[in-house]
């Protein structure tokens, strides 16, 4: 099959080298030339495990096209998905701007039947505005009006000068949201649990079936609904994600306060069946480009249509405040004093396995230990390049080589992602570096019982006799 995947951001290069590796042929647009240069010469502009290999095969093999010209992508393609970004405007709703730019291309240029999909994360009725756009474009352009009233466009009109509406090419619109786990995100497309498709036209639905059946050979994991329904599941599945992960870092809290241990209470929850034990674990907080973002605009749709979602509400709240716990940790170990003090930190990004520094928890505890005249001395394995764009070069930030270098010197070291190769350091050496031997771990992973008897203070999160008092 012939697609093009307009947007070459994480959702798009993900989704176009897998499609291409089914055997499909794909255009990867975006307008960003020196990322499409670069993409051409091998350059990923992100960091996946396994994207790479992907994209290298099956670029020399001409399965997959990386251009600037759209045109030429939605003229060849049967499908067109639209992966572009849809970042938070100041009210917390989706920007969909990109989105429709693309949407006015598509009906510019489109010259058949096409399938148009929003890959994109988009609220509800986003796939009605596609589909107005288009049409609207098409009925503009096939009656010889000038839609943008530039004369650069005029050429365009005059060679279409002599078509009529009964040639105006159909299209249906498809929302098929994206549920890929950053780090994973490659297994996840070609081994999907499920397929989320709202389609409302049987022609629609017989070319996705076809496209997805590659990936989905051992069971029927195609789930079929409306459009606005599948735009919906989208934000109802990363709200519920996320309201797991708020309620057990609440609960952690209390626990701290009543001497329980939270993960006693994890494992014992854990084991119902009705709740499981993914997304029970206590940790500073969630972050990276997707939960955040799809509570606030879940929480925005809803206002927009007279009500307050109080539960999704009450999570973006209490992530906002678990983001500062292990920093208030650390200022009551050292009664409130930090000036001129320095920590080290263990991971920046928000999540192993990724350079996604958007709304991490590590920004937050930087930000706050400069505020309070600290100094930090950071290192994530793939995230540094990240951290320079976002910090520069401030003289209170020291950039390290490896691991072991963030302790040289510190008060204390702070653990922020739980990378692998944090799991199980060297302790004594840690011990011989830092010159207050401390850690403050924010994914509760260390052993309170093995630290203690080598001489390390330790704080962690929800655990019991943990509190740090003034």
């Amino acid at each position: 099959m012939k697609l093009a995947v307009i947007g070459s951001g994480y959702v798009g290069l993900v989704a176009g080298a897998c499609f291409a590796d089914a055997g499909n042929d794909v255009f990867c647009v975006d307008i960003d030339e020196k990322k499409i240069e670069g993409l051409k010469n091998g350059v990923i502009p992100i960091f996946e495990p396994g994207l790479d290999e992907i994209i290298d095969k099956n670029y020399k093999d001409k399965r997959l096209v990386f251009t600037t010209d759209i045109k030429i992508a939605i003229e060849n393609s049967d499908i067109i998905f639209i992966a572009v970004g849809t970042p938070p405007d100041e009210d917390g709703s989706a920007d969909l701007s990109h989105v429709l730019d693309v949407a006015e291309k598509i009906g510019k240029f489109m010259n058949s039947y096409k399938v148009i999909v929003d890959k994109s994360t988009v609220p509800v009725g986003t796939a009605d505005k596609v589909k107005e756009k288009i049409q609207y474009v098409l009925n503009n352009r096939f009656n010889q009006k000038d839609i943008s009233n530039d004369s650069k466009n005029s050429s365009f009109h005059i060679e279409n000068s002599k078509l009529n509406i009964s040639q105006i090419p159909s299209f249906s619109v498809v929302s098929n949201p994206e549920f890929l786990k950053e780090g994973d995100a490659i297994n996840d497309f070609l081994k999907p649990d499920r397929v989320i498709l709202g389609v409302e036209d049987d022609d629609a639905k017989e070319i996705l079936i076809e496209l997805y059946e590659p990936f989905c050979r051992k069971r029927d994991k195609m789930i079929f609904m409306s459009v606005r329904s599948a735009e919906m599941t989208k934000y109802a599945a990363n709200a519920m994600l996320a309201t797991r992960i708020s309620f057990m870092n609440e609960l952690s809290r209390l626990c701290e306060k009543v001497d329980a241990d939270i993960h006693d209470v994890r494992n014992g929850i854990g084991s119902d069946l009705r709740i499981g034990n993914a997304f029970l674990f206590p940790g500073c907080g969630y972050g990276g480009s997707c939960f955040p973002k799809d509570v606030r605009a879940i929480i925005r749709t809803a206002e927009d249509n007279g009500m307050n979602l109080k539960i999704i509400e009450a999570v973006e709240t209490v992530n906002n405040e678990q983001k500062e716990i292990i920093f208030d940790k650390i200022l009551r170990r050292f009664d409130g004093n930090l000036k001129g003090k320095c920590f080290g930190i263990w991971g920046l990004s928000f999540k192993p396995k990724t350079d996604d520094m958007r709304e991490a928890p590590s920004r937050v505890i930087i930000d706050k230990l400069l505020e309070f005249g600290a100094k930090v001395k950071i290192f994530d394995p793939e995230a540094m390049v990240e951290a320079r764009r976002i910090f520069g070069n401030n003289p209170c930030i020291e950039y390290c080589e490896n691991m072991y270098d963030v302790c040289v010197g510190s008060n204390g070291l702070v653990l922020v992602t739980e990378w692998m190769e944090f799991r199980t350091p060297d302790f004594d050496k840690i011990k011989s570096l830092l010159v207050d031997s401390v850690i403050f771990d924010g994914r509760n992973q260390y052993n309170p019982e093995r630290l203690k008897k080598r001489g390390i203070e330790y704080y962690s999160i929800g655990r019991a006799g943990e509190v740090v008092k003034w």
